[in-house]
């Protein structure tokens, strides 16, 4: 009893010590290539996180990172930078004026940003750059990741298919089990008459 009672805490120590020593792992939702295009809908009044994830690879090298986000539609000429990491958005009138919202996390993996009250001119391409600068003894690489959002701005939000074909599959298997259950059930009940009639027939 005293063995298993010292394996036991053996055990729950070295649990306990996995758990501090565990540490978040970032990642990435999108493949490689390092510059990505990807395509987002977004619901008319509705907020909408602009998602723009770039890990780490290296931890224990401490890096500068500066992060950049860009917007260009047809109605505008060129791409105008609307977000700088670590400053507001721009104070003067505009179509993002007290609605860009940071959105990332303290490593700076996560550099997202949010919309809030999404409106019909949101619609275009959203540009995250990320520029990570390395510092080492000899010298000092940097590393560059871009993703490019095409954000479509919809009065209703769509019917997802995969959600669609889902809940189909989950009303045909809960009819499915429904009807096993029934067979089961009478199986069973017949089952045990059968058994209560033998039983009777036995005793006279």
């Amino acid at each position: 009893m005293i063995t298993h009672m010292r394996t036991a805490l053996s055990l729950l120590s070295l649990l306990m010590f996995a758990v501090q020593e565990c540490r978040s792992v970032c990642v990435d939702p999108y493949t490689q290539p390092q510059t990505k295009d990807v395509e987002t809908e977004a619901v008319l009044g509705k907020p909408i996180k602009l998602t723009c994830i770039s890990c780490v690879k290296r931890e224990e090298i401490e890096a500068k990172t500066k992060v950049d986000w860009y917007f260009y539609n047809s109605s505008i000429e060129a791409m105008q930078q609307i977000y700088k990491f670590n400053r507001s958005p721009p104070d003067e009138d505009g179509p993002w004026k007290g609605r860009l919202l940071w959105n990332g996390s303290k490593d700076l993996q996560d550099v997202s940003i949010s919309i809030t009250n999404v409106t019909l001119s949101d619609a275009g391409r959203y540009m995250c750059v990320v520029l990570r600068t390395f510092s080492f003894n000899l010298y000092t690489p940097t590393f560059t990741y871009n993703i490019t959002i095409n954000l479509v701005v919809r009065e209703k939000a769509s019917r997802d298919s995969t959600a669609l074909y889902s809940e189909i599959m989950m009303y045909v298997l809960l009819v499915f089990l429904t009807f096993w259950l029934l067979v089961e059930m009478i199986y069973c009940y017949r089952k045990i008459s059968k058994a209560d009639e033998q039983a009777q027939d036995s005793a006279y």
